[in-house]
């Protein structure tokens, strides 16, 4: 086990630092997990405070569309279901800035890059919830897509960030389990206003939710490293097609129809084949420019700058705990 201290590069020998690279990598092959006094590579250090900065602003800003219902929830039983899914969010996110912060950033640090523009959280979170049923249609495949992408990340080569997903895994499964009895109730039991409403959403947010598993391989920047790190497991495409797998037999059960044409079974393969994405739709939502991007944004700084007087009072009650504790420590000591 490499102490931290050696990450600092005063040793100057390039042959040096390739065999602790050399070194970091048969660990990585060896599935032993890297913890936050561990040695790493510097490059492995950002790509882990990048994706998982990125993952965290986006357990919070998702909290927004849905947060949006809760008071127009069609009954209480959905009024607290959904609260306590939102609080759950917030509580991933909670989780994952912890991650972060064990590799050496602040929480705070990270919450101003999101607020200044410089770091990014999914881009299907800036799009608009118009419906009840966009309510059921995020948990069963915003929240299917997350598992999706997630499940792999409770064997991440970085320990907190494996724990971490652990137990959001958990939850995020109850999540889509709640998406989709929306849906059943709308589409199986509802009248045909709603099944119509459920059709109107699916047909809204399907493009958007395949989206999020990133651009398709070949386009892909970090999918290489991230893959041979064993940060990631999958790549997009894999993630992307095994999703649709899994989502077109419970659409068909529902009796919904997917917006698009192009959708056929491949019986050789035994994958669902799909049309072409239109990419350049999200490179437009994560350069700012999508439905709700100025919206969301605005909401957290509004956020940010309402609860600085929590944060302050937060930390004034900690000083004066610790003042305290020091004094009756001294007294105790004379």
């Amino acid at each position: 086990m490499y102490t931290q201290a050696l990450n600092i590069k005063d040793m100057a020998a390039a042959a040096e630092d390739s065999a602790f690279d050399a070194r970091f990598q048969s660990r990585v092959d060896a599935e032993e997990k890297i913890e936050p006094n561990d040695w790493m590579p510097d490059a492995y250090r950002r790509t882990l405070v990048r994706q998982i900065a990125q993952h965290a602003h986006s357990e919070i800003v998702g909290m927004l569309p849905e947060g949006n219902w809760i008071t127009r929830a069609p009954s209480l039983k959905r009024k607290a279901a959904l609260l306590a899914k939102v609080q759950d969010e917030g509580g991933h996110g909670a989780y994952l800035y912890a991650a972060a912060e064990t590799l050496g950033v602040s929480r705070e640090d990270l919450v101003e890059q999101l607020l200044d523009g410089k770091q990014k959280y999914s881009s299907i979170f800036n799009y608009p919830t118009l419906s009840w049923a966009d309510i059921g249609i995020i948990g069963w495949l915003v929240d299917g897509a997350a598992i999706m992408n997630q499940i792999p990340l409770c064997r991440c080569s970085y320990g907190p960030y494996a724990r971490a997903m652990i137990r959001i895994c958990k939850e995020e499964s109850f999540h889509q389990r709640q998406g989709y009895e929306i849906m059943v109730t709308l589409c199986r039991d509802g009248t045909p206003e709603q099944k119509a409403m459920a059709q109107d959403a699916l047909n809204r947010w399907w493009w958007p939710v395949l989206m999020m598993f990133g651009p398709s391989d070949k386009d892909s920047q970090h999918t290489d490293k991230s893959m041979r790190w064993k940060i990631k497991r999958f790549t997009n495409d894999d993630l992307r097609q095994k999703f649709i797998d899994a989502t077109v037999p419970q659409g068909q059960y529902l009796g919904l129809t997917f917006p698009d044409p192009a959708m056929k079974h491949n019986d050789r393969t035994g994958h669902w084949e799909h049309g072409e994405i239109d990419w350049s739709e999200f490179k437009r939502v994560v350069a700012g420019d999508g439905p709700c991007n100025r919206q969301r944004m605005k909401q957290r700084r509004d956020a940010n700058e309402n609860g600085a007087w929590v944060r302050e009072a937060a930390l004034a009650f900690a000083q004066k705990r610790r003042a305290r504790a020091e004094a009756a420590a001294r007294i105790a000591a004379e």
